[in-house]
């Protein structure tokens, strides 16, 4: 479809930035890049171009847009993978500390070679012990992929919707509610109205910190 001036320069823009970070850009960084008077006028335009088929976006996340057919760029045998915060594993998080981390443009860069499908990846922060017997420690970073469903027995990132908090766990359906399972034998499942509970996402790797210090 055809596009105006101003809406192909804001697709150039977040085409080059994520082939030269791994990672689109912020609204903002857009508005400036592109000499913008308002973040408004930028969030015009990417609607249009989301309803044209040229990007999708998630409006949770302060970078969540995604080029439709554009890879994450493999430059040396790498996958850069954007950090878009942090995530519970014990206690739910609330997404404002989430939201803090990822204005801050964090990237992580993984072997192509462990991630032969590298589409639709994002990476978390883990803060807490729930998940510590699926090998999942305070620290470690989780690869998840983008997804609004899951299977009994995945590890998911589970948005609580009336809670407004995120948390990492074990998704298994019990009839009209959800139960949120902790791997820690001295942590109790979160039970969950199943229309209360959002998946976005599916735990693919997991990153260990080795040193704490």
């Amino acid at each position: 479809m055809s596009l105006s001036e101003r809406q192909r320069q804001i697709l150039e823009i977040v085409r080059n930035a994520i082939e030269s970070t791994g990672y689109p850009p912020s609204v903002r960084e857009i508005q400036h890049a592109a000499g913008i008077s308002s973040t408004s006028v930028v969030d015009y335009n990417l609607r249009r171009l989301e309803e044209k088929g040229y990007l999708v976006r998630d409006r949770d996340v302060s970078r969540g847009i995604r080029l439709l057919h554009l890879t994450p760029q493999r430059s040396t045998g790498l996958v850069t993978i954007p950090v878009l915060g942090r995530i519970a594993a014990g206690q739910p998080l609330l997404l404002p500390d989430t939201q803090a981390l990822a204005d801050a443009g964090e990237h992580i860069s993984v072997s192509a070679s462990l991630l032969p499908d590298s589409r639709d990846l994002y990476a978390l922060e883990v803060r807490g012990n729930s998940m510590v017997d699926a090998l999942v420690s305070d620290g470690d970073t989780v690869i998840v992929r983008r997804q609004e469903t899951a299977e009994d027995g995945d590890m998911v990132v589970a948005w609580l919707r009336d809670e407004g908090e995120t948390t990492l766990k074990y998704f298994y359906r019990e009839g009209d509610r959800v139960r949120l399972q902790p791997a820690n034998p001295y942590m109790a499942p979160i039970f969950v109205d199943a229309a209360g509970v959002e998946v976005h996402g599916r735990v693919i790797m997991v990153i260990r910190l080795l040193s704490r210090n």
